[in-house]
């Protein structure tokens, strides 16, 4: 492994999320808000639900009442008058359910002077649920869908069909009194109502949309989940006022600025990546391949949100596996390195961020005695950069934008 390549890696990661924590926006936004003369319920859901439910009680002090709704081992200590629950993701489990009905309670019976104060990021929509179907069969719609390689509009066009608190029902539920969101976008072009599946935003997909998703991916539905998609979701709501704080785009110029500093020119490739994370990989790779004769220190960077095709039984999660298959590209090319992060901290079902490899990771692979083919075959690319000291790991972040992927050409 190139160190001096894999310790710029870590410098940009570092200075990226950096960026994009959303304490200082969560403050910004309700130091400047003027609420009403009533109580103030906050709620917050997703991966950076802690962070930013912890901002907004530092900024207003004590709420009337509060909830996080959060990942396993993202609840990072107590907030005063806040209770926090950590849930199944990214299949809702049966914490997201019982922590959910807790929300419900509490925007019960509220009056028109009363604020919600409702933090999204993303995560929500497995975290934040209340299943209008059988439990099993959501999580199990869920899965097959994210197997199949829907992205994450495709997977909340159909869920929120399905769901008692996504596309602005769970706005409907806190009615009279209004609805502040302020929202961490982890979806391409920040459209609020995917966005978590879009709790409190009018829904602008259609059930045609829905039913065309479930087809596409031959995804099996019960008569109770086939007429749910027949039901138009709320188009209209009166009650809510919206602020996005942080997206990817946000991403890409902090990694952008941080290269710049340690001597590459900088090139943003895409703040929309959306493909498989194989074929992301191989991109890359084929771009440094190409300006290999470069006198100068180049760095390609590509912010977004690519998919896996699961066909094997391994470990991974797209970041890991966009860095893995960019590794044949590189082999043997002096300078080079590729690597991909989740800006949350979780890459998949796994505990690393994302993965790095380099010239030498092809090399390193067959010295180990692993077959490369074989194990992006079984989507195991957890395993096959755990040998060659390839994962990276960050822990959780506190933020949720995308994902960030850079490709290195050192000079």
């Amino acid at each position: 492994m190139d160190k001096v390549l894999r310790e710029d890696a870590e410098k940009i990661i570092y200075a990226a999320l950096q960026a994009v924590q959303p304490d200082e926006a969560v403050r910004r936004t309700l130091r400047d808000y003027r609420f009403n003369t009533g109580r103030k319920i906050l709620v917050a859901i997703g991966k950076a639900a802690w962070q930013m439910a912890k901002a907004a009680t530092d900024t207003l002090g004590q709420v009337d009442a509060g909830i996080v709704i959060t990942k396993y081992k993202h609840v990072k200590g107590d907030i005063p008058g806040v209770e926090c629950y950590e849930a199944g993701h990214p299949i809702p489990d049966e914490n997201s359910f019982a922590a959910t009905r807790k929300a419900l309670e509490m925007v019960k019976n509220l009056a028109p002077e009363d604020t919600v104060i409702f933090l999204v990021s993303g995560g929500g929509s497995a975290l934040f649920e209340l299943p209008l179907i059988p439990e099993e069969e959501l999580q199990k719609i869920t899965l097959g869908l994210s197997n199949s390689g829907a992205d994450i509009v495709e997977l909340n066009n159909v869920r929120k069909r399905l769901s008692g608190v996504k596309a602005g029902r769970f706005a409907l539920a806190c009615y009279p009194a209004k609805v502040l969101s302020i929202v961490l976008s982890d979806v391409l072009g920040d459209p609020l109502d995917s966005i978590a599946s879009g709790p409190a935003y009018p829904d602008s997909s259609t059930c045609a949309q829905a039913k065309a998703i479930i087809e596409k991916y031959k995804i099996h539905l019960s008569p109770e989940a086939a007429a749910l998609l027949e039901q138009e979701t709320p188009k209209e709501l009166n009650n809510i006022e919206t602020h996005v704080n942080g997206s990817v785009k946000e991403l890409c110029a902090a990694a952008a600025r941080t290269v710049e500093e340690m001597g590459y020119k900088a090139l943003v490739l895409t703040d929309e990546l959306r493909c498989e994370a194989s074929s992301a990989g191989s991109f890359l790779a084929s771009i440094l391949k190409s300006h290999a004769c470069s006198k100068q220190s180049l760095a390609f960077i590509a912010g977004g949100e690519t998919v896996v095709r699961v066909t094997g039984y391994g470990t991974g999660g797209r970041s890991q596996e966009l860095a893995l298959a960019a590794a044949p590209g590189i082999a043997g090319l002096e300078g080079a390195a590729i690597f991909s992060i989740d800006s949350d901290g979780t890459d998949g079902p796994t505990d690393a961020a994302g993965g790095y490899v380099d010239g030498e990771s092809i090399a390193a692979l067959e010295e180990k005695g692993i077959n490369f083919d074989s194990m992006l075959r079984e989507n195991d690319s957890y395993h096959a950069l755990e040998a060659i000291g390839g994962l990276i790991m960050t822990g959780p972040t506190g933020t949720n934008v995308n994902d960030l992927a850079v490709a290195l050409l050192k000079r």
